[in-house]
């Protein structure tokens, strides 16, 4: 490198904060905006004093201010001494597979799923160990908050980056953990999101002999052309629906951005519950952690769930652990139990062989192998791991989250038979085998780390109980919205200015047509926040059709 001038100007204002963009699990702001490269030069200097090691590994996904990100931390970590390898695009889990073959720490600069103008860092620590709030990031915060105000970073050591290429090594190092037998060929559409899946798969995917790969939205496009790289919405499955159908595929893999997520569908397109994968991947592990001689392998799961996760977890010989949600705190547990394997409702899966570390293509090689060695269907596969009725999370915006969630908490302690826990907000269970079926649910309550919003996840025996106390757990967290707009006054709009007339929960989870944004209230009307088309509201009722530019002519 050519050599650097001893300190380094940044624009110091002396009140610098980034609580913003440092949340619980990683670093996420808009770029250019809240996270610029001044930021980001910071934050890699910052992380670099962290270290006990100058090694560092730096990727980046395909968003489009993803290199100049990239190549400002580089420099920041470079100017505090790092020896950093550039690993250029990468999915977020090959990240994670370089930072622990070669034990060296980690940034990967993706957003994940957000929308394209969004970015962040997901930082790791030598053999992939996680860093969140409680395990390093509120003091990189603070330390690069610093430098900002200082307006300089210092140069220490001698620092230095070079290029690495990691794909080939990712490739065979999730190969060899998932074995593919031979005999059946699977004919599987992947779906991109021309994220960094479009990246890895043919190279994981693509060169293995019992595997027919058909791609789709490959293409690496950091303005997401097709539709959102988020694949836990519906509306952003509806191309890979429409090709396993067409393809008489055996099966649908959907990708995140960053290719750490994965959403599994069926033969008939039939997206599958991340519990339902998360049960038949451990069931699989555990299976082989037993033959390897280990008495009883642990699988953790987050409090969301299924309770099918625990029974299939018991039934095959392993412990269960429940966790909290987030992917910094399921790591770091699965390392002081040793456990083999890890879910999350999210799509998610963790596996002790790759790290402790997520993958979404290692948890799809999983499911490929299971459906290899069978003759049957993926519905008919993944059938018997679907028992219960859920209603899938239900985001409400509330201003008093904590508040809401103690009125619920209130109402429902006076039930009879119940058992409450606030592992992580409130989780509150009436399942018994000595009650009747109806009688049999549980629920979770609990609030965003970045939103004024309550989440909930209601799982029951049957179908007329779980919507049953979905409706009533609803309703009680939409009191406060119901109180504050009854003190408004007669004429008062009853979900802002857009006059739509629909209850808080089906409110918060309407999406635009047209690409999967989220909504906003607008002069009778609502707005997408990312592809900015708007759709009437017509006698309080939204008209969501496709295509549709802009709000009629009023009269």
């Amino acid at each position: 490198m050519s050599e650097q001038p001893s300190s380094l100007p940044l624009p110091g204002t002396g009140a610098s904060d980034l609580s913003g963009i440092v949340l619980a699990n990683d670093i996420r702001g808009r770029a250019g905006q809240t996270l610029t490269a001044e930021i980001a030069r910071a934050l890699g200097a910052a992380f670099a004093d962290q270290l006990d090691a100058p090694a560092l590994i730096v990727a980046h996904d395909m968003r489009l201010s993803s290199p100049e990100l990239s190549r400002a931390v580089i420099d920041g970590a470079v100017r505090r001494g790092a020896i950093v390898a550039d690993a250029g695009l990468s999915s977020t889990d090959q990240l994670y597979c370089a930072s622990g073959q070669h034990q060296a720490a980690g940034i990967m600069v993706t957003a994940s799923h957000n929308p394209g103008g969004d970015n962040g860092f997901k930082l790791c620590l030598p053999g992939a160990r996680p860093v969140g709030r409680d395990s390093g990031l509120e003091e990189i915060r603070r330390a690069a908050e610093a430098y900002l105000d200082a307006g300089e970073i210092p140069v220490r050591g001698e620092g230095r980056a070079e290029e690495i290429d990691t794909l080939e090594d990712y490739a065979v190092a999730l190969q060899a953990l998932v074995p593919l037998p031979e005999g059946r060929r699977v004919r599987v559409v992947v779906d991109a999101g021309n994220g960094m899946a479009g990246h890895t798969a043919p190279t994981v995917l693509g060169t293995l002999p019992q595997v027919e790969l058909i791609d789709l939205h490959f293409a690496l496009d950091g303005s997401f052309p097709n539709h959102p790289a988020d694949p836990l919405r519906p509306e952003n499955l509806r191309d890979l629906q429409a090709a396993v159908v067409r393809e008489g595929a055996d099966l649908g893999l959907a990708f995140d951005g960053d290719a750490d997520r994965c959403v599994v569908l069926d033969e008939q397109g039939t997206a599958v519950s991340p519990s339902a994968i998360t049960a038949l991947i451990a069931q699989r592990e555990i299976a082989r952690a037993r033959a390897a001689g280990q008495e009883r392998p642990v699988v953790v799961a987050n409090l969301v769930s299924s309770r099918h996760v625990a029974e299939t977890v018991r039934d095959a010989g392993g412990e269960h652990r429940r966790t909290p949600v987030g992917h910094s705190v399921i790591k770091t547990i699965m390392a002081e139990v040793d456990a083999v394997f890890g879910g999350e409702h999210s799509a998610h899966y963790y596996f002790r062989d790759f790290y402790f570390a997520d993958s979404g293509m290692l948890a799809a090689l999983h499911v490929l192998a299971a459906l290899a060695e069978t003759e049957e269907t993926a519905s008919a596969l993944v059938a018997a791991h679907s028992p219960y009725a859920a209603s899938g999370e239900i985001n409400s915006p509330v201003t008093d989250a904590a508040g809401a969630r103690e009125r619920v908490r209130a109402h429902v302690a006076a039930w009879p038979g119940v058992r409450i826990d606030d592992l992580d907000g409130l989780t509150v269970q009436h399942w018994d085998q000595d009650i009747p079926a109806e009688d049999r649910w549980w629920f979770s309550l609990r609030s965003s780390h970045t939103e004024p919003l309550l989440r909930l996840n209601v799982e029951a025996e049957q179908a007329a109980t779980m919507a049953r106390i979905r409706d009533e757990i609803l309703t009680l967290s939409q009191a406060e919205a119901e109180m504050g707009a009854e003190t408004e006054g007669a004429g008062a709009l009853p979900a802002g200015a857009s006059g739509a007339d629909v209850p808080g929960w089906l409110r918060s989870i309407l999406r635009c047509p047209d690409c999967g944004g989220e909504l906003r209230d607008v002069e009778r009307a609502l707005q997408c926040m990312l592809c900015a088309r708007v759709h009437t509201v017509e006698d309080g009722i939204p008209v969501l059709i496709a295509g549709r530019q802009q709000a009629p002519a009023s009269h």
